[in-house]
């Protein structure tokens, strides 16, 4: 590890000058990535900003037809939600799946999504359901938030206030994850929202989390496993690496899909008696 400074501050406000008044400065929301980046010199931030002090970024509040999760809430208090598991219940099934209790227990969802890890859980969800981040200065549409590896649409002086989540009709997420790291190789969210088509969201496979529209087509015209499987998926700048390379990636995705598909279908049985569910 090496010299920093280190700043709790206790308004909004005061993130926002501490940001502008050091370029290399970084924020400290659960600290389970970043802290591991410092002591392998991966990030050598001049300044640690500490978002614990700030009460307005945690907790959870549901509404009518979404659920809005403050920034510094952690996994374990999403998991754990009873109100989570009601509205949205893949998304608390999601919670419970990251990392192991350690990482549940400190990491936070504002820190996961500023992250954008390629393998990380959540941007899936936040994809998937069509979710809006809510920073310090705007909206931004989930659409339009992952741009790229460890790289999403935050500007200077930027950062999460909260997410806010569309209830779906419906949803399940399904993780091929690393044995030791829980990461997802690849992970698939599958939703049918109150409005719009059917949406699917992949993590793990490519540089960072994106919608996989020739499935969201096919599961448009057809909402059944069979329909999810017979899609081809192609591999072309998918991740390779020693757990899997990109042909695994993308045979994985169709499969990982037709396993949420079946377990939407298993748990609304009137709508799979419509869809030749297989």
């Amino acid at each position: 590890m090496y010299g920093f400074e280190y700043e709790r501050p206790t308004t909004l406000k005061d993130v926002e000058d501490l940001l502008f008044a050091d370029a290399d400065s970084r924020i400290l929301a659960g600290g389970m990535s970043l802290l591991p980046a410092m002591k392998l010199h991966l990030a050598r931030p001049s300044m640690l900003i500490d978002l614990s002090g700030l009460a307005e970024l945690k907790g959870i509040s549901v509404g009518p037809a979404s659920v809005t999760i403050g920034a510094m809430t952690r996994h374990a208090d999403v998991a754990q939600s009873l109100a989570v598991r009601n509205a949205i219940p893949a998304l608390a099934e999601l919670a419970s799946g990251i990392g192991d209790r350690q990482v549940r227990n400190r990491g936070t969802i504002g820190g996961s999504v500023a992250n954008s890890d390629p393998a990380a859980c959540y941007p899936a969800a936040l994809l998937g359901l069509g979710a809006s981040i809510r920073t310090n200065r705007r909206i931004i549409a989930a659409d339009m938030f992952f741009l790229g590896l460890f790289e999403t649409a935050l500007e200077m002086g930027e950062f999460i206030v909260a997410i806010e989540f569309p209830c779906p009709m419906d949803g399940a997420y399904e993780k091929f994850h690393h044995p030791a790291s829980r990461f997802a190789l690849v992970g698939v969210f599958v939703t049918r929202p109150t409005l719009g088509g059917v949406r699917v969201a992949v993590t793990g496979a490519g540089p960072f989390a994106f919608r996989a529209a020739a499935l969201e087509r096919a599961l448009d015209s057809n909402f059944t496993a069979v329909a999810a499987e017979a899609v081809k998926i192609e591999p072309s700048g998918l991740n390779s690496d020693l757990h899997g390379d990109a042909e695994y990636r993308a045979a994985l995705i169709p499969v990982l899909a037709a396993r949420a598909v079946r377990r939407i279908l298993t748990a609304n049985p009137s709508f799979a008696k419509g869809s030749n569910y297989v």
